[in-house]
């Protein structure tokens, strides 16, 4: 489902060329005015967080378009959804999602052992994993990123392989040199998003 927040940031690009930047329904309008509907396969709509892509239903007008926008699942994509969908254990109204591990018995025996139990510690465990691991999985997302953009944008310019290796070396000045000669706007962009990797491995 597309983050259609106001605080989340897209970017489409018509070519090499950046035409619009900022929250979907701002780049989607600018788009619907400024590009032409022969031109329309050479638009790529970047999330700015992951650097997915980003489908986009340009047909009909620029008021349809954003209409569909507020609507990312079909009505009877919905229906569908909700004929399927059966009771289950756990506590919904808390949040709570049942689901299933494997352990050894010794690990059975020391979670029964401790206060609160078996989900109260797991929980915990998880929640104490993500605190130690956060800074590492801000890096691998923000260089997961910056290298879904430049394999689309720039997979074809000269110094891409070196410059990859640089962006996992954390080399922001070879980075930099490397993607110099690269087109005016892609080189911005895919220097926005490798900052935000060489500002975590810092």
């Amino acid at each position: 489902m597309i983050n259609n927040s106001a605080e989340h940031h897209y970017t489409a690009f018509l070519g090499e060329r950046k035409v619009a930047s900022g929250n979907l329904e701002h780049v989607v309008s600018t788009v619907k005015d400024l590009v032409a509907e022969e031109e329309w396969w050479q638009l790529l709509i970047f999330d700015d967080l992951t650097s997915n892509q980003v489908e986009v239903d340009f047909r009909g007008t620029k008021s349809s378009v954003l209409d569909r926008l507020k609507k990312p699942m079909s009505t009877d994509a919905l229906k569908v959804q909700n004929d399927n969908q059966t009771p289950g254990r756990g506590r919904p109204k808390l949040g709570v999602v049942p689901g299933e591990i494997t352990l050894l018995p010794r690990h059975w025996e020391w979670l029964k052992n401790q206060p609160g139990g078996a989900s109260v510690t797991i929980r915990k465990l998880i929640d104490e994993a993500r605190r130690l691991h956060s800074d590492k999985d801000t890096l691998r997302h923000a260089q997961e990123a910056t290298y879904r953009f430049m394999t689309v944008m720039a997979g074809n310019h000269a110094h891409y392989e070196e410059a990859l290796r640089a962006l996992y070396a954390g080399d922001s000045s070879l980075f930099d040199q490397l993607i110099d000669g690269w087109p005016a706007d892609i080189r911005e962009h895919t220097k926005q998003l490798a900052a935000r990797a060489f500002m975590a491995k810092a």
